[in-house]
């Protein structure tokens, strides 16, 4: 194996106070490993360009602006660019621990893989909101260890908010498609096919610092559900019967409804038993009262919105047999590499 050189790949879309973030906690990272960092502004009406230039001493850094083609596109294009021969993936809204780059270095150290992802986390200084919404987000409870779980570390399908790809991997994956969300199982699942092995490197977590609100969280999560069958459709083995989980709750919801309604309260019960353990596991982990409450209903917005999603897209593509990128053409970026 050849020495690793490793470029950190970022796009950014209208959003110029994440990027300063973000650069402020490179700073902060420890070791000596040399590393560089790529910026992809995605045809941004508001850039960053003044912001990267603020670092340009103290970091080394590239910077490029494109047309806007999509998150996946954008990676593709600053990993063409990049002089490294190790691609470490993240959001704009990420922050990284000091000790991030350490970890990933003695992870790949101790067993190379040419793909791995880490776990999001929430940092102290994050609101309530991103706090309940990240428990709802990465709770095993809840995503059933799908982001993350030490369990699965061989099977990951890493996510591009925190992933490391090899320059080899890349080259003969042709990188992201044109799909989003949903690119990053995409090409997870395809790395997989070709032979590459992924891996969660558990430790290589990474503060996600979403900018949501209640109604951006469940268009999000719907827009998860309506991609996660044609996901399905492209890739038919990776199909699991935990995805029908959020779908599967929202309906048992309703039917526990139904049935207590006419005095069977079975169903509710146990719906509020997992209630009841969701809410003291976001207490123990959070130690917030009100974070605590905020989850429970993080939680119902999650399985609602990508329970619909899914359920939905699965009809349109499973039961009326039509074509993806014609009907869900919002889910599609056109001019993607």
């Amino acid at each position: 194996m050849d020495a690793l050189h490793y470029s950190f790949i970022v796009p950014v879309f209208n959003r110029p106070d994440e990027i300063k973030e973000l650069l402020q906690s490179f700073l902060a990272i420890e070791g000596n490993t040399p590393f560089e960092i790529v910026i992809i502004e995605d045809g941004s009406t508001i850039d960053c360009k003044a912001i990267v230039k603020d670092f340009e001493t103290d970091l080394n850094i590239s910077y490029y602006y494109k047309p806007n083609s999509g998150p996946g596109s954008s990676r593709n294009y600053g990993m063409l660019k990049a002089k490294g021969n190790y691609f470490i993936i993240l959001d704009s809204d990420c922050l990284l621990p000091p000790q991030y780059l350490s970890v990933v270095i003695s992870e790949l150290d101790k067993e190379y893989v040419d793909c791995f992802g880490g776990p999001d986390a929430a940092d102290q200084s994050f609101t309530n909101l991103q706090k309940a919404i990240n428990f709802a987000m990465t709770s095993f409870i809840t995503t059933g260890g799908i982001r993350g779980s030490k369990s699965q570390n061989d099977k990951f399908q890493p996510r591009s908010f925190n992933m490391g790809i090899s320059k080899a991997a890349f080259e003969a994956s042709e990188g992201f498609g044109n799909i989003h969300p949903g690119e990053d199982p995409d090409l997870s699942i395809r790395l997989t096919k070709l032979g590459f092995k992924t891996k969660l490197f558990n430790n290589a977590f990474v503060y996600h610092k979403r900018r949501i609100s209640w109604s951006k969280f469940y268009k999000q999560v719907y827009k998860f559900g309506l991609v996660r069958p044609i996901l399905n459709l492209w890739h038919p083995t990776s199909e699991r019967i935990i995805y029908w989980f959020p779908t599967i709750f929202c309906l048992g919801l309703v039917l526990a409804t139904i049935s207590a309604s006419f005095g069977n309260y079975f169903l509710l019960i146990i719906f509020s038993l997992y209630i009841v353990l969701a809410f003291v596991l976001a207490l123990i982990q959070t130690k917030n009262l009100v974070i605590a409450i905020q989850a429970i209903f993080a939680i119902f917005v999650q399985f609602l919105g990508y329970g619909f999603g899914f359920l939905k897209s699965t009809i349109v593509i499973k039961v009326l047999r039509k074509e993806p990128e014609n009907y869900y053409p919002n889910l599609f970026f056109k001019n993607a590499n």
